[in-house]
């Protein structure tokens, strides 16, 4: 089996997440077999296969938009078994490995009791801008609905979306106050062409900076870029 732990990439959906995981591959993390679609950048068969079933056993939304896990979750006692095992299967030989979803956050401990040791890394964005992404994002549909925004006593949709990016946000603070090795990067640094956050966590990754990553980095913050002159 693996030795070496692996990097764990989450934040809330719409930060940026995926981007940051580019680098990170491109950089010498091995991912498996990923869908990079709209800069996903994610395993695939650990999401389908592992997450979400686990998410849908327990009645939460498979998604991560609602509902969401609460504070008590069960520990499977195999996740580290079955994560590695699909990493195995898809090419890992050595070296840096990575896993980037927004749903880990969700279930941390599951994964921090698998992987102890594993390097974290919370993408950050402005809530403002991750509600408003929110918004115009087809798949992101969960109170659209009356009764969810219920549930958590809100009349519109952008407060649902609040609501949850707020629960989120907690899972950040747990994760932080309970000593996991982390750190946080805020990708809109980036678009004022600040990379020190992002240089740092490299090499705190112990990966080395490849000039390809700008030109993979610079299309993805091109629209942001104009947005912010107008």
């Amino acid at each position: 089996m693996i030795e070496r732990p692996p990097i764990l990439i989450t934040g809330v959906a719409r930060s940026g997440a995926g981007m940051i995981a580019g680098v990170i591959n491109i950089c010498g993390a091995f991912g498996g077999i990923m869908t990079n679609k709209k800069g996903l950048f994610e395993n695939d068969k650990i999401r389908e296969t592992i997450v979400k079933p686990y998410l849908g056993r327990a009645r939460f939304d498979m998604q991560g938009q609602y509902p969401l896990p609460g504070a008590c979750l069960s520990l499977p006692t195999d996740w580290n078994r079955q994560v590695q095992k699909v990493v195995i299967d898809e090419g890992y030989d050595n070296g840096p490995w990575m896993y980037k979803d927004a749903r880990t956050a969700l279930i941390w401990p599951v994964w921090h009791y698998a992987f102890p040791d594993a390097k974290w890394i919370i993408v950050r964005r402005r809530t403002g801008d991750i509600i408003q992404s929110c918004l115009k994002t087809d798949y992101m549909q969960a109170f659209k609905a009356l009764r969810p925004r219920r549930a958590i006593n809100v009349l519109k949709e952008e407060e649902g979306w609040l609501w949850w990016v707020h629960q989120y946000e907690k899972k950040f603070v747990e994760i932080i106050t309970e000593g996991v090795n982390c750190k946080v990067i805020w990708p809109e640094r980036m678009m004022h062409g600040d990379y020190q956050q992002l240089y740092e966590t490299l090499e705190w990754l112990g990966l080395p900076w490849k000039t390809e990553a700008l030109s993979f980095i610079d299309p993805l913050l091109w629209s942001s870029r104009k947005k912010e002159r107008r």
